[in-house]
């Protein structure tokens, strides 16, 4: 197997000695820095000392910014979907975030205390990779976003993560990824068993404060839960 280097990463701690990993992808067009703002936000207690990776992804031309190069984990040729999803460009950033998984372990944190999470084409990919992921994980936190190359996930699927806990939240008012099709992906998820939270609210592509709330209540229910 081809070795991988890690991604470059904005790295913060909570506290000495973390006993969790959050690995938190960016959306289309950020970085690493993008959600750092958020760590002291999600107030997490002390007797919880977290670990956040913040990943920058690779530089690419994107389709939709008529080719200009940026931070994108994946290609996007239309905002309707119509031309189709980039499973080579989602394919090929799986196994960066694999690395990144990989990297926690050695450090001594186990999958079953590291969460995956992201914001939207961050949020595909913490989908992407944390269901196909041979260990089981924490959870998967999916903001604003939708389900990945969701016709080979039956075939795809990691039995080991058949019931991680996923949180998925969305703006009503979003105009890049619209709340339908988050629904949708939320069905889809449903139907193939797995544990979906979801929440809704009033908001375009964007967090919000009751949105962070949530999932720091989220975050700390997994992570106590997994020992």
């Amino acid at each position: 197997m081809t070795h991988i280097a890690p991604l470059e990463a904005v790295e913060v701690e909570t506290g000495p000695d973390p006993t969790a990993s959050i690995i938190w992808m960016h959306g289309l067009g950020a970085d690493g820095h993008d959600f750092e703002p958020i760590v002291p936000e999600l107030k997490l207690p002390a007797s919880l000392p977290v670990r956040f990776v913040f990943p920058h992804a690779p530089l690419r031309p994107v389709t939709i910014n008529a080719g200009m190069v940026m931070r994108a984990w994946y290609d996007v040729f239309d905002l309707e979907e119509r031309r189709g999803e980039d499973e080579a460009g989602v394919r090929a950033s799986q196994p960066l975030v694999e690395v990144l998984i990989a990297r926690e372990q050695a450090r001594g944190i186990p999958t079953a205390r590291i969460v995956l999470g992201g914001f939207s084409q961050g949020g595909v990919m913490a989908l992407q990779t944390g269901l196909r992921h041979p260990k089981r994980l924490a959870g998967i936190a999916a903001l604003s976003c939708y389900l990945p190359l969701a016709r080979s996930l039956p075939a795809e699927a990691s039995p080991a993560n058949r019931d991680v806990p996923i949180i998925m939240a969305h703006g009503s008012y979003d105009d890049l990824i619209p709340v339908a099709r988050a629904h949708r992906s939320r069905d889809r998820l449903q139907e193939l068993g797995f544990r979906v939270t979801f929440r809704e609210y009033p908001i375009p592509h964007a967090v919000c404060p009751e949105e962070i709330r949530d999932l720091a209540s989220w975050v700390g229910e997994v992570l106590s839960s997994q020992g």
